[in-house]
């Protein structure tokens, strides 16, 4: 996977999106930490690569992304969420085994290292978690991954269902063995998969659980109008007002979607730090609707970005996210209402933010960890370019990545994925796929 030191020449070098502009400079890793940053740097001992024309940035973080999804691509399309779960997704991810888990973890992960993003918040699985462990380990992404907690709810499949005492245990299980490993690179997060399939004595205690151990508490809410009528009939609340009735809210709740809140929940957001997971493509395809970002940000919500699952997407690529993210503000907000540079942070620093991990990654700063991806931005659909964050945004797609560090070990060099065999792994995921389909029965 790499040596322990590598030295990159002339790189193009961004920093971070809301600094302007770049320079050309140099960048020292060592001990997976960036060691140098500047002009003629020299290390004899190091690999020293020359990389002009190529630009250096931080590596994409996601903040919601569901792996146990990745063989359901396009077995999934022209529903609304509710019979999106209900009818395909419930059902295939109740018919999983270590085995076809596995195989969807590995695929998701060698999509999202060749598209640039190298650190995830994945939502996990109920059942079989380790397998998703054991491949994020191989593959050497960063990753904080959940136990999903799910203990009651209308047309939930017997297989997605597990008492919160059992869940807890394994969850116990697992970070004991798992937490901080790799290098710190592994964690385990807390995933109660919604108001409408969790008990309130699950969501409360993991809400105390959360806090206390300063694990991240990673849930859905406010996604679909329908979802948000049945939350206001069960509980008389709005889904973010429930929430925060049950003790919820503050920095460690990880909100993906946010789309139909009242200004009350904005407020709570707001005086919480809670933070939202924003899915543009994901929330476009369901029909779900269109979050309200720049308001979001303008209260100072910490907001970043995720592909989500690709059942509902239907890739895993952050470019695409961080364009529609722009480009569907400016219609009702105006033209300059998300500028590039927002955007790139987002799917970097923020991202980061949303994490606990801006100490550690998000920005190319020394000190911080080497997670970093190289592009090649002089290809016919990124050229010509006066601005590096408009094509970043706009114009580059996953092919621009041309190698990606993570750790201070290159996990992709010139395209070509170190970490994980990619043939072997298309042809294990087709396989077991029709395997699953055979037990789930819907197909």
């Amino acid at each position: 996977m790499g040596e322990s030191r590598i030295l990159i020449k002339n790189a193009t070098i961004l920093s971070a999106g809301s600094e302007p502009g770049t320079f050309q400079g140099d960048i020292l890793i060592e001990n997976g930490l960036i060691a140098g940053l500047g002009k003629n740097l020299t290390s004899p001992d190091a690999e020293t690569l020359s990389v002009s024309g190529l630009l250096a940035i931080p590596g994409f973080v996601q903040t919601h992304v569901h792996l146990c999804q990745t063989l359901f691509r396009n077995y999934a399309s022209d529903l609304e969420l509710l019979d999106w779960l209900r009818q395909r997704i419930w059902p295939l991810e109740a018919a999983h085994t270590r085995s076809s888990l596995a195989a969807s973890a590995s695929l998701g992960i060698l999509e999202l290292i060749k598209s640039g993003t190298t650190t995830i918040l994945d939502f996990g699985s109920l059942y079989h978690t380790e397998a998703i462990l054991e491949e994020v380990a191989q593959s050497g992404i960063r990753a904080s991954v959940g136990i999903t907690f799910m203990d009651e709810g209308d047309q939930v499949p017997n297989g997605l269902l597990r008492p919160l005492a059992e869940s807890l245990a394994y969850f116990e299980e697992l970070s004991g063995r798992w937490s901080g490993s790799g290098n710190g690179r592994i964690q385990l997060n807390f995933s109660p998969r919604f108001a409408l399939s969790c008990s309130e004595r699950t969501m409360i205690d993991l809400a105390e659980r959360a806090r206390s151990n300063d694990i991240l508490l990673h849930t859905h809410a406010s996604e679909n109008r329908k979802e948000v009528e049945y939350i206001q009939q069960r509980f008389g609340l709005g889904n973010v007002a429930l929430y925060h009735k049950l003790g919820m809210t503050g920095p460690n709740l990880c909100l993906a979607h946010c789309i139909w809140l009242d200004d009350e929940e904005i407020e709570i957001l707001a005086d919480t730090r809670t933070r939202v997971l924003h899915c543009p493509s994901a929330n476009l395809k369901l029909g779900s609707g269109i979050a309200n970002i720049p308001y979001y940000l303008e209260k100072n919500i910490l907001c970043s970005l995720g592909a989500d699952g690709p059942p509902c997407n239907n890739n895993l690529s952050m470019f695409n996210e961080m364009r529609l993210a722009g480009l569907i503000q400016k219609p009702r907000h105006g033209p300059t209402s998300m500028p590039a540079g927002t955007l790139v942070d987002m799917a970097t620093i923020r991202g980061a933010e949303t994490m606990h991990l801006e100490n550690q990654i998000g920005t190319l700063e020394v000190g911080k960890k080497a997670d970093l991806i190289l592009l090649d931005l002089k290809t016919p659909h990124t050229s010509p370019g006066e601005s590096v964050l408009n094509q970043l945004v706009y114009a580059a797609q996953p092919e621009n990545v041309q190698s990606v560090i993570i750790d201070g070990k290159f996990v992709m060099r010139d395209r070509l994925v170190l970490t994980i065999d990619e043939e072997e792994t298309m042809a294990r995921a087709e396989e077991e796929l029709q395997q699953l389909l055979k037990r789930a029965g819907i197909f």
